[in-house]
């Protein structure tokens, strides 16, 4: 009897040892599979260096100057003759815009669009990969793709009669009137429109000059109002998405700034354009845009631990009008707006975009200096904290630089040794 006994008291602790080894191991199992790196990627289209680092040297951009405190940043080289959709999709597929296809708002007669990618982006990649993804109004990603996690269009979506937005270039279509796929999937349409509400899909047209003469203060007023009801709408879109739906890699865009740059940067009398009754009305309406956008990066980094990888991508800086502008100019904003700020200068080196990278491993303090990061090296540098192989047709490198300790996944990728412009 007691053989027994004892046989059974080993046979029951072998079973628990077993069961044991076997719940660590799946435990183990689930932990490898939820332990790919996060990533954070905010862009914010036309963010001007020029404006941003006087208000933080007056301590009025806290969030940002914190992240700059505690990572790289610097100017980052954009293509020739930038503009938003054709520098985005370059920081997507890590090729120049007459190899990605995304040659500007307007390709061969019709506003930019998917449809017209002839390389891989990077949200493709990630997801064969299996990286869980998550985009939310990143310049001309309309309509949107099959991804592996969600995608929500932004710049360029195309909107129905009622929006009057049909075209997509430079409107402001709302979730519910936009003419094909905005979201993807589908389903999560209404669970947005319940949760979040209708938003503008992206941030507003600039008025005509036929609007504004005459009723500057009026029309400026009730725009930049309107500016300040899509960023909060977009505030409380990426707030919830960041909650309810996190991802492996989140990108995340704003175009407010852009816009509010283009008509109503702070000029002086001397530079071309400069309209004193339109100038007058709020000086303060570009630096604004910054202040604005420095309280919704506080919503992103409350999301995020020290365990996720941050990045702030600019496709452009703006800067005032340098020389008369031709007849022609600017005919894709709005045709009669009167512009006084620019980036689509031919050499792309006058209006540099910004870079800030801030996360594990990566360096504190450092302010990189020319242009050493190009618009091409954002996606080589995104694959390789994944570990996943960079294609060969990529023109940029990976950022090796920014790093005091390279990402454990990325120990076997080998990035490009120089950027491209």
């Amino acid at each position: 009897m007691r053989y027994k006994s004892e046989s059974r008291s080993f046979l029951t602790v072998l079973l628990l040892a077993l069961f044991f080894m076997a719940s660590v191991a799946v435990g183990q199992d689930k932990a490898s599979k939820s332990s790919k790196p996060k990533v954070v990627i905010f862009g914010v289209n036309g963010a001007e260096l020029d404006i941003i680092r006087p208000l933080l040297a007056q301590g009025e951009m806290p969030n940002l100057a914190r992240v700059i405190d505690n990572g790289v940043s610097g100017s980052l080289r954009t293509v020739n003759a930038p503009n938003c959709p054709k520098a985005y999709t370059t920081i997507q597929t890590s090729l120049p815009p007459e190899e990605h296809g995304i040659t500007g708002f307007i390709v061969d007669g019709k506003t930019a669009n998917t449809n017209m990618l002839k390389a891989q982006p990077m949200w493709d990649i990630l997801s064969k990969a299996g990286v869980t993804v998550g985009m939310a109004n990143v310049p001309a990603t309309f309509p949107v793709m099959k991804v592996n996690g969600y995608m929500i269009s932004g710049m360029l979506t195309r909107g129905n009669a009622e929006s009057k937005c049909e075209d997509g270039v430079l409107c402001a279509p709302k979730l519910s009137q936009v003419a094909g796929d905005a979201v993807y999937p589908a389903t999560m349409v209404k669970e947005l429109e319940s949760k979040v509400g209708d938003f503008y899909i992206d941030c507003a047209r600039m008025p005509g000059e036929h609007e504004i003469m005459g009723n500057e203060e009026k029309v400026v007023k009730d725009w930049l109002a309107k500016v300040d009801t899509i960023r909060s709408e977009q505030t409380k879109l990426f707030d919830y998405l960041l909650s309810n739906h996190p991802q492996d890699f989140t990108m995340l865009v704003q175009s407010c700034e852009d816009r509010v740059g283009h008509w109503l940067y702070p000029i002086a009398p001397f530079n071309q354009g400069y309209n004193a009754k339109l100038a007058s009305v709020d000086p303060n309406a570009f630096p604004d845009q910054y202040r604005a956008m420095d309280k919704v990066l506080g919503v992103i980094l409350s999301h995020m631990d020290e365990n996720t990888y941050f990045f702030m991508v600019s496709d452009h800086g703006i800067k005032p009008l340098r020389y008369k502008e031709p007849p022609h100019a600017h005919a894709d904003h709005a045709g009669t707006t009167p512009v006084i700020a620019k980036h689509d200068y031919e050499d792309g080196d006058e209006v540099p975009g910004s870079f800030v990278a801030y996360g594990p491993g990566i360096k504190k303090g450092v302010q990189l200096k020319s242009l050493e990061v190009s618009v091409f090296d954002i996606a080589p540098t995104v694959l390789s904290i994944y570990g996943i192989d960079i294609p060969k047709s990529m023109k940029g490198r990976v950022l090796h630089e920014i790093f005091d300790k390279e990402p454990v996944h990325a120990a076997n990728v080998t990035g490009k040794t120089s950027a491209s412009k």
